[in-house]
């Protein structure tokens, strides 16, 4: 006699049969864009078989030589990064060079990555798994 496994006993097999995974992306000489599109796709666990939007799957991205990043002059003089305190008149405005000046490349492909991962509960873990080295 057979026994049947039912929809819950085969997503909780799913959830304990995923092994983790790393990805590096060389970030030399390539466009901010195309290297954090990458790692959302990879952070959001879309190139491993066990994909479900609902869950985080135990993947890690490593962006290393992000100083040679092509980021073009009229980029980073252009893209204003707004910011809002929460009090009347308290837009703050940041270009892309002071931000590059004040924290590094890596903070500003942090930002772009963030900006591609959807806004929910699930965003701040995803972020967690992402290192960026310079």
């Amino acid at each position: 006699m057979t026994t049947a496994m039912n929809a819950s006993t085969k997503k909780k097999a799913a959830k304990r049969a995923v092994s983790p995974a790393t990805y590096a992306i060389d970030a030399t000489d390539r466009t901010l864009g195309r290297v954090a599109s990458e790692a959302a796709h990879a952070l959001l666990g879309k190139r491993m078989a066990q994909f479900t939007k609902e869950r985080v799957l135990p993947v890690k991205v490593v962006i290393t030589n992000a100083d040679k990043l092509h980021l073009s002059e009229r980029r980073t003089a252009g893209k204003v990064y707004l910011r809002y305190t929460g009090y009347p008149g308290g837009q703050r405005a940041t270009t892309m060079a002071e931000l590059i000046a004040k924290k590094g490349v890596a903070e500003v492909i942090r930002k772009t990555v963030d900006g591609m991962i959807p806004r929910n509960r699930l965003r701040k873990e995803r972020m967690k798994r992402l290192t960026i080295k310079d």
